[in-house]
């Protein structure tokens, strides 16, 4: 079996979590501030917080800039739902705008088209490690006078125009869960220019806290531990190297694989391969011929999320539905030996 993904986690991730628990200090600490610093060079130098999930970055990422009830915030449909479930948490209405379908984000002419006096911010998702159409988005959003979020919790690394994907939108989330282009065990962040969004995420990861047992607003427990962030600068390190070997055999796909439509890329954008994703109107019996032969790879996502039982809403959205027929991911980990390559690519196009 060729798994589809898996952590990679070795002697300096075990060594980092050893020096945290021979410190004994567990809870978030001085690990956690490394590591927002640390990874506020990923992202252009913009605060990082530091929290429990990418969840918890999305749902507090949007509180802390003020979304709540009465507001309206766009989302594509064809994502993880935890992309909706963040501004339902907040009380704020979602609106499912359709995707293009090369690069499968948010189409920006749908997201104009979906603008309501009660809009409140856009949340481009960069699906699969692919930059959303920042550049056309951020101009709706200023003409519109809507907060940009950037839902990045795939696209660690991701560029476009030489911008670092969490600096191109007026705050970003990323999540760090098991299977993503780099893990602290789980985990999120998020990034923002905002001094005041900023200093109101930390107070809502922790009670609200602005010391210790002085509560200055109502606050959830949405801390890293120091376990967590230990492990997650170790990644944070060895992510490039890692994003490199992604982009490589991306390359090797793009040249090699017939029947399939393989994902192009945007000019200016530099995709960051959380998957690789192939498209194909037989997608369903290629899965499983796939499967047969041993190959891991995975449908992302079957039923978008406006057909789920929480957000039926009977929204037209041809491209989306298209995509969740056709698309299938296949295996793009940075760890993938030549041989493996060799064998995704003999059985895609057998």
């Amino acid at each position: 079996m060729i798994p589809l993904s898996r952590p990679l986690l070795g002697d300096e991730e075990r060594a980092a979590v050893g020096r945290v628990l021979a410190s004994g200090h567990i809870a978030q600490g001085p690990e956690v501030a490394a590591f927002e610093e640390e990874f506020s060079a990923l992202v252009g130098g913009r605060r990082c917080v530091a929290v429990s999930s990418g969840t918890a970055a999305l749902h507090l990422g949007l509180l802390a800039a003020g979304i709540g009830r009465g507001d309206q915030v766009i989302v594509p449909s064809f994502s993880f739902a935890a992309s909706a479930n963040a501004a339902r948490l907040c009380g704020a209405a979602v609106v499912f705008a359709d995707i293009e379908p090369s690069h499968f984000c948010l189409d920006p002419a749908a997201v104009e088209a979906a603008i309501t006096p009660s809009t409140a911010a856009i949340m481009p998702v960069h699906l699969y490690g692919h930059p959303a159409a920042m550049g056309a988005l951020a101009a709706i959003a200023d003409r519109h006078g809507l907060l940009l979020v950037e839902d990045a919790a795939q696209a660690h690394g991701a560029r476009l125009h030489g911008q670092p994907v969490g600096s191109l939108g007026h705050l970003a989330a990323f999540s760090f869960y098991p299977t993503k282009n780099m893990t602290t065990g789980e985990g999120g962040m998020i990034t923002t220019h905002d001094q005041q969004v900023a200093r109101t995420a930390r107070l809502l990861r922790n009670q609200g806290m602005s010391r210790r047992y002085h509560h200055a607003i109502v606050g959830l427990n949405a801390r890293m531990t120091d376990l967590a962030a230990a492990i997650g600068r170790v990644q944070l390190r060895r992510l490039p190297g890692w994003n490199d070997a992604r982009r490589a055999f991306a390359r090797r796909y793009d040249a090699a694989l017939r029947g399939v439509v393989t994902p192009p890329i945007a000019e200016g954008a530099e995709h960051a391969y959380h998957q690789y994703t192939v498209r194909s109107a037989a997608r369903d019996a290629l899965q499983r011929g796939l499967q047969r032969q041993g190959i891991g790879c995975g449908v992302y996502y079957p039923v978008p999320i406006h057909r789920q039982p929480p957000y039926a809403t009977g929204a037209d959205l041809p491209e989306t539905e298209r995509a969740a027929a056709e698309v299938l991911s296949l295996p793009i980990r940075p760890d993938l030996t030549d041989a493996e390559v060799e064998a995704v690519i003999r059985a895609v196009n057998q």
